[in-house]
């Protein structure tokens, strides 16, 4: 090759050797990350390699303590079956309803001169509320006054007539047909100072009219026209006033519990009503069942029945949406068990009874009326028993339990002394994590749920 080349012979040699060098400090550090995760493995995780080894034995996929009996007995909680009183009692969906809600509207045109309420007070019936101007029908009423005084004089005049025309008929001086025709003219006159004496009654009734009070007693709403505004006569609003005490609840109950309620009503029975808010958690008021509707909708088939309320405190407000609980009857003497503790399932409505070996027992019961809290068992469960209310997710007929708290000193030392060959044989219950190292111990637990979920 030219020595003037621009490539140098000895570069290109040397080339080769620098690439395999890099590639050989490459593979050390590889070889260093590699043996430093080992070592770290190996401090951090020492169960890794234990359960491996566990496994390769022949405990298949199972871990050590799965296969000496899971994770031990299941922690449950119990109540004992006791005798008590049941009401029976029925839930239905009401409103507040007032007893009377009065819209008051003139029944005169005229303009309103003076508002006699405050919004939001209280009036009885008979209270002064709004006044319209008067004075139109006053001077009408003068009018209608005078007309019947003139009309009276021309009915006096009338039948002096028909007096005289009937004394020249009897001496055959003049022809019935004057007395008649006289006669016709005084039933005239007559009609004519009734209708003036009308006239001056719709006056005064105007008049009366003007001054507006309250039909009802109860609570007046907002102002609905201003003073000095023209009211029309039926047709403009002035305030509206609402029955507050008593009040009623209307609400509804299936058709399928309605002979019940009509069997004690006909008794003579008065039943009790409670209303409760919207949660249907907090008691608003307490009053009676009033009266029940004449007839089922047949678009829900449920019907209406209405309660009183005094609302003294005023906690029931017209329009409210409420939760309303009809007591119907009580059940005497009834086993008792908590609602959460009744399933339902394959065996139908069933419990899980507790026996005196720790274990459960499935048992098919039948129940009767429930409040939500409790229930009474009719058939199935006798007083004294114990039943399962909490940890049922995971149990099954003949499953070892555990309850939890208020246990005797002798049942809790068993339970220990079975809980005892559930550990590994090869001592990996026996081991305790290292205080320098409590992460592992934290996540133990959470490694043996997802072994014991392994098929």
């Amino acid at each position: 090759m030219n020595e003037l080349s621009p490539i140098r012979t000895d570069d290109a040699v040397a080339s080769p050797p620098r690439r395999r060098g890099r590639g050989l400090a490459w593979l050390l550090v590889l070889l260093a990350l590699s043996g430093g995760g080992y070592w770290a493995y190996r401090t951090y995780f020492p169960d890794g390699f234990r359960k491996a080894e566990t496994q390769q034995a022949g405990t298949g996929r199972r871990g050590g303590r799965r296969g000496a009996g899971g994770e031990g007995p299941q922690a449950v909680g119990i109540a004992t079956v006791q005798k008590g009183d049941m009401p029976v009692v029925l839930s239905g969906l009401g409103t507040v309803t007032p007893l009377a809600t009065v819209t008051i509207r003139s029944q005169v045109s005229g303009y309103l001169t003076q508002i006699g309420f405050r919004e939001g007070q209280t009036v009885k019936a008979g209270d002064f509320l709004a006044q319209i101007d008067v004075r139109p029908y006053e001077a009408l009423l003068a009018q209608y006054q005078g007309q019947l005084l003139r009309d009276q004089a021309l009915l006096q005049n009338a039948r002096l007539d028909l007096t005289r025309y009937q004394t020249l008929n009897r001496q055959d001086s003049i022809s019935r047909q004057n007395v008649d025709t006289q006669a016709a003219t005084v039933k005239q006159y007559e009609g004519v100072v009734a209708s003036d004496q009308a006239q001056i009654d719709q006056q005064k009734l105007n008049i009366q009219y003007g001054r507006i009070t309250a039909p009802v007693e109860g609570r007046v709403g907002l102002r609905q026209i201003d003073q000095g505004n023209y009211v029309t006569a039926a047709s403009t609003g002035i305030v509206v006033v609402t029955q507050l005490h008593p009040i009623s609840v209307i609400f509804t109950l299936p058709e399928t519990v309605l002979s019940r309620v009509m069997d004690r009503l006909r008794a003579g029975a008065t039943l009790p009503v409670r209303v409760f808010d919207r949660s249907d958690t907090t008691e608003i008021a307490r009053g009676n069942l009033d009266t029940v509707d004449n007839q089922i909708d047949v678009t829900t088939g449920t019907v209406k029945l209405r309660a009183l309320f005094p609302n003294k405190d005023d906690r029931l407000f017209p329009n409210q949406f409420v939760n309303a609980r009809l007591d119907v009857d009580t059940v005497r003497d009834a086993a008792l068990v908590p609602a959460a503790a009744v399933l339902r399932g394959t065996p139908g409505t069933y419990v899980y009874l507790l026996t005196g070996e720790d274990k459960v027992a499935v048992r098919p019961i039948e129940i009767g009326e429930s409040d939500g809290v409790r229930t009474v068992v009719t058939k199935g469960l006798a007083v004294g028993d114990r039943v399962v209310v909490d940890g049922t997710d995971r149990l099954k007929d003949g499953a070892q339990v555990r309850v939890t708290g208020g246990r005797p000193e002798k049942a809790a030392g068993s339970e220990t002394e079975a809980a005892k060959p559930a550990e590994p044989a090869n001592g990996e219950g026996g081991a305790q994590p290292k205080p320098e190292n409590p992460r592992p111990e934290g996540e133990r637990p959470h490694r043996r749920r997802q072994q014991s979920q392994t098929p």
